[in-house]
């Protein structure tokens, strides 16, 4: 009796077990679905730590070579604060990807005090004119008034403006409020100086020369060449323009319906911009190579094709406020 009851364990034993509850379809898939969710998460943290830690890494060196850039202006020459200056300038273009937009901007705003600084303390520094009497004008009578100078017919008086994020300032020089006129101004005027054309229409502006930066603001119409600026160039509130510009930054606010010609270190930024174009660098005019010499400028560096859209956030798709310009459109002679 016992053997028969061992020998029904042993059978029950060998007989395959009933398989467990199976998950509806429904839940699997629910399932898989919080699963890479879950995956997706853990991965955005570790790429937001990543970011942060590079980011408070850019910040700290931006935040050394300001204080020195400082220092340099308080107590030092102007042209080893300016090159320290383009240093920090160049630090920032090749940091834009590490930073915050909010990050981005202060930092920029922090770049454009010290050269509002540098310009002024030029400024400071340059010997000023003796008074001299004018000669009288030939013919007139001794003790006479001197009549109503004669009309002539000259560009605009280099306009003042002040730096960007700057409630005042040094005096810029460029052109204001002209209207279908030909600007220009050369290498002598140019040189290492901060520039702004401002309110112009219909003008074509040629800047032969290195600038130190360059500001377009509310111009309607217009055409501008210029030539290497050492640090940035911005173009705020522009409409219908062709701008040919070489620097290490370039970003452009509230601009349409405009094309850039550009050679940039970095990558372009726009931000609230629609139907704006891009197209490299095309411009030349004897002195240009020592121009880009004295500019610091690497020639054979050009991302005239990367652009960021402060306002276009998918990764996914391309931002519909900007494209390149087609090579049968772009213009290869501007004189």
């Amino acid at each position: 009796m016992a053997a028969a009851a061992g020998g029904a364990a042993a059978a029950a034993a060998e007989e395959p077990q009933a398989p467990g509850p199976v998950l509806p379809e429904r839940l699997q898939r629910r399932e898989a679905e919080r699963q890479q969710g879950v995956e997706r998460q853990r991965q955005q943290r570790e790429a937001r730590a990543v970011q942060e830690e590079r980011s408070e890494f850019v910040l700290a060196a931006l935040g050394r070579e300001r204080q020195a850039v400082e220092e340099l202006l308080a107590a030092g020459p102007p042209d080893e604060a300016a090159a320290r200056l383009q240093a920090l300038q160049k630090l920032l273009t090749d940091s834009v990807r590490c930073l915050a937009p909010y990050e981005l901007r202060q930092a920029q705003e922090a770049v454009a005090r010290l050269q509002a600084a540098l310009a002024a303390r030029r400024q400071q520094l340059q010997p000023k004119k003796r008074f001299a009497f004018r000669a009288l004008r030939k013919g007139a009578a001794p003790g006479a008034q001197p009549g109503p100078a004669e009309p002539a017919d000259e560009p605009p008086a280099p306009c003042r403006g002040v730096a960007e994020g700057e409630p005042g300032g040094p005096p810029l020089c460029g052109f204001s409020g002209a209207e279908g006129r030909e600007l220009e101004l050369g290498p002598e005027e140019l040189l290492q100086r901060d520039v702004v054309l401002a309110e112009l229409r219909g003008c074509r502006v040629r800047l032969r020369g290195n600038a130190n930066t360059l500001r377009v603001r509310d111009c309607r119409g217009c055409t501008v060449l210029c030539g290497p600026v050492s640090t940035s160039v911005l173009v705020d509130g522009c409409s219908e323009c062709q701008l040919v510009v070489a620097c290490q930054q370039l970003r452009t606010h509230r601009t349409r319906d405009s094309r850039f010609y550009i050679q940039v270190t970095s990558r372009a930024v726009i931000e609230d911009c629609t139907k704006v174009s891009f197209a490299p660098y095309a411009w030349s005019y004897p002195g240009i190579e020592r121009d880009f010499e004295s500019s610091g400028l690497d020639r054979n560096r050009n991302n005239w094709n990367l652009v960021d859209d402060f306002d276009w956030l998918a990764s996914d798709k391309p931002s519909p406020n900007w494209c390149l310009i087609p090579e049968e459109e772009r213009v290869s002679c501007w004189d």
